[in-house]
């Protein structure tokens, strides 16, 4: 069911980056919850357990896959949302599969058969986020190891192309490129405004572009739209300088509501 109103809706894909609390979650999770309810729109909230690819060895990752799993299956209880989160490592599908709704692939790991297959074989909704160094017809294959493995439920998600010197750029074209393979095509608005280890020893980026990114990725028919979002992202533990502030989470919203 979720997948169908995905198919045919406008979506959105919204919370902190990585869990650092259950107030944090909670906190976020009511906007989130209140936002879908006024926009009649689906919306899946976001955290994950573990940032298993952070810059630097010392910064935080999370609490980690069973505590991670605990607190998001709170806030599913409380408000009755759908879930998504990251898996790194084929073992942890499985896992995280009996809370969550989607399981998100890692854009460094989208060619990663065995993690592909894995998330395939839970019969969850399977969210592979584009690579930063291929192209949107590249992922055709990723796509299709997801289906061979036996599920049709495949998101793919845009979120720009690197090309050294701390920086990315999005090539909008492959918004429109995914979309030929038939899947719902996800932009996320977040991690394209990054510079990937660009603030020393960690990664920088500027969250004013995020609802450019967004409307330019509607122009290119974009189904949906990943936004990560946290009440005071300038002391958040992970990927602050990208969030979307809470209290203009609204204001980024709705110009992408069709």
């Amino acid at each position: 069911m979720l997948f169908n109103n995905i198919k045919t809706n406008t979506f959105f894909v919204l919370g902190p980056c990585v869990i650092e609390n259950q107030d944090l979650l909670y906190t976020v999770a009511e906007v989130v919850a209140t936002l879908g309810q006024k926009f009649n729109v689906p919306v899946v909230f976001k955290s994950s357990f573990d940032k298993a690819n952070r810059t630097s060895i010392h910064s935080y990752r999370g609490p980690g896959i069973e505590k991670g799993l605990e607190m998001l299956l709170k806030v599913k209880e409380h408000f009755g949302l759908p879930l998504t989160t990251d898996i790194h490592e084929p073992y942890q599908a499985a896992i995280a599969g009996q809370v969550v709704d989607i399981l998100q692939i890692p854009a460094f790991l989208c060619r990663q058969t065995d993690l592909l297959v894995a998330a395939a074989q839970t019969g969850k909704i399977v969210n592979v986020k584009k690579a930063q160094f291929l192209s949107g017809q590249d992922m055709f294959y990723p796509a299709q190891k997801v289906i061979e493995a036996g599920n049709n439920q495949v998101i793919l998600t845009e979120r720009g192309n690197m090309y050294g010197y701390n920086n990315l750029a999005v090539d909008f074209r492959n918004v429109y490129d995914m979309k030929q393979f038939g899947h719902p095509v996800c932009m996320d608005c977040t991690h394209s405004v990054q510079r990937p280890g660009g603030a020393g020893g960690k990664t920088g980026g500027d969250r004013n572009f995020v609802p450019m990114m967004a409307l330019a990725a509607k122009a290119f028919g974009a189904d949906g739209y990943f936004i990560e979002t946290h009440p005071d992202p300038d002391n958040a533990l992970s990927d602050g300088p990208n969030m979307v502030k809470l209290h203009q989470l609204e204001a980024v919203i709705e110009p992408l509501i069709r």
